[in-house]
């Protein structure tokens, strides 16, 4: 599955899936630029992790929900590499737990800015450069859902859910605007993965107490869900868009 010299943005790389999808694609000879909001250590940390793998990686700070950001971003891009081969739209997040007639407007805003809009102004960008419509070669684009889509999130985050289901609807849509023009779209929904994102909606303890209603009677990892990615960014899944895969353990 090698890859060699082609470029990658990941969104929201220094933790979780994101990071493990950084990792991986290094082995697979991607160049990486690893998107954080904050977090400066965690990405310099995968940044050096990709080093070790003799990859090459930078980290580039930006709020995916900002416009200007992402403009900024994508132009960090273009200096550093001069093109787009893959894009991953994995930054997102999750909230406290409640019912819809607890959910604030302000909630609701920030929800659908960062898991919603902010992957389309970001995929925008990926197809401005990656389309032989503009010129570009071709690429591959990867969504991050979440298998919520399709369970709804009822009594815990419906908000997410739905955020998440509108990727879904987007991920089909651009998948069929652009598959003449060179560029694949696909969307991997991940199950309960052991990652830092259940502490982050006040629930460090979710992971353990979801792996019963699992049918594989456990949950998955950042690098179960970081392959699937990596196979839908190769060229061994080039007849494949538009495609939604699930990675849940059968739930």
């Amino acid at each position: 599955m090698s890859a060699s010299g082609k470029i990658l943005l990941v969104t929201g790389g220094s933790r979780g899936i994101g990071a493990a999808t950084c990792r991986l694609a290094a082995k697979a000879g991607y160049r990486i630029a690893v998107n954080y909001a904050s977090n400066a250590k965690a990405a310099e940390a995968v940044v050096a992790d990709v080093d070790a793998a003799g990859g090459e990686a930078f980290a580039v700070k930006a709020d995916v929900g900002s416009e200007t950001d992402v403009l900024a971003m994508f132009e960090a891009v273009d200096g550093r590499f001069g093109r787009l081969d893959a894009l991953v739209n994995n930054a997102g997040v999750v909230d406290q737990s409640a019912r819809v007639d607890e959910l604030s407007a302000a909630r609701l805003e920030s929800m659908m800015r960062i898991n919603v809009i902010a992957p389309m102004l970001c995929a925008r960008e990926a197809v401005k450069r990656m389309s032989t419509r503009h010129g570009g070669k071709g690429g591959a684009i990867v969504n991050v859902s979440s298998i919520a889509a399709r369970l709804g999130g009822p009594g815990q985050y419906v908000d997410y859910a739905a955020s998440k289901g509108a990727i879904d609807s987007f991920t089909i849509g651009l998948a069929r605007e652009v598959a003449g023009e060179g560029i694949r779209v696909n969307v991997v929904s991940p199950g309960i993965i052991d990652t830092e994102i259940h502490a982050s909606g006040g629930q460090p303890d979710r992971v353990e107490r979801m792996r019963k209603v699992v049918p594989m009677q456990r949950v998955g990892t950042a690098e179960e869900v970081a392959a699937a990615i990596l196979w839908l960014l190769s060229d061994e899944a080039s007849y494949t868009t538009g495609a939604n895969l699930e990675i849940g353990g059968g739930r």
